[in-house]
């Protein structure tokens, strides 16, 4: 089967124009047909302030009332994606810049309310691999934000890393699909004061202890719980460190197996 990367950016690397511009030159270069999923909580979270809006997140999750819905739509769908999406074309990538509501490509259900009203935050239902597969193999580059619908006319803010794992589950019918999430640190850390205790094998059997020890807490449980049910569903390999990854020169990164 043919590779396909799918490739996720945190959100400190959007945030910096270096960071940024450093990591699309890596993806620009990287071999064979990918995918770039975005989400840009941060830039969300200073437009919310300006705006005189709160953000709450619980668990790394943000609760999505309709007024940040509205803000996450202008900043995820619009100024972060577009942005990325023309550095991309400046980098001669052509990429093409997408929600889950384009090409019907990623339709979620609004979470429905258990402990927790996340507000308007949908959780995966179906991806339409034949839809995303038109667009890769006419050589565009799709880049996603973090933003699905309802097919009833509601678009949901979604996880970034969810959208990323399940992409990569649906394209895995037809291709060979490995994950790349890419963030400011080097992996998954042991000690998060030293950015050199990357943990690099994480595996079903050391998972629970890591998540007991409180080593994998926070934002990246999240992170974890997406990686191990994407290698269930028939992804290939998931790699999760900084944008170096992407190239052959590094070996200090964290891979999660089953």
């Amino acid at each position: 089967m043919e590779k396909l990367s799918i490739i996720k950016i945190g959100g400190n690397i959007i945030e910096d124009e270096t960071s940024l511009h450093e990591f699309l030159k890596l993806f620009a270069n990287l071999d064979g047909k990918k995918i770039l999923v975005h989400g840009g909580g941060k830039k969300a979270t200073q437009m919310a302030h300006k705006l005189g809006i709160e953000s709450t997140l619980i668990n790394g999750r943000r609760i999505t009332d309709k007024a940040t819905l509205e803000v996450i739509t202008m900043v995820y769908g619009g100024l972060v994606n577009k942005n990325i999406v023309a550095k991309l074309q400046a980098l001669q990538t052509n990429a093409i810049g997408l929600s889950g509501a384009d090409g019907n490509s990623i339709l979620s259900n609004k979470r429905p309310v258990k402990d927790i009203d996340y507000g308007f935050v949908g959780d995966v239902k179906k991806v339409d691999n034949q839809a995303i597969d038109v667009l890769i193999s006419a050589n565009f580059t799709p880049v996603f934000c973090a933003i699905t619908h309802d097919g009833k006319g509601q678009l949901l803010n979604t996880n970034a890393d969810t959208i990323t794992s399940q992409i990569a589950v649906a394209m895995s019918k037809s291709y060979e699909t490995s994950i790349y999430y890419c963030f400011e640190l080097n992996g998954v850390l042991m000690d998060i004061n030293d950015k050199n205790s990357v943990i690099k094998h994480i595996n079903s059997e050391s998972y629970p202890r890591l998540l007991s020890d409180g080593i994998i807490a926070d934002g990246m449980l999240p992170k974890l719980e997406n990686c191990f049910d994407a290698l269930q569903n028939g992804v290939h390999a998931v790699f999760m460190g900084n944008t170096t990854i992407l190239t052959n020169e590094n070996d200090n990164y964290t891979k999660i197996t089953l």
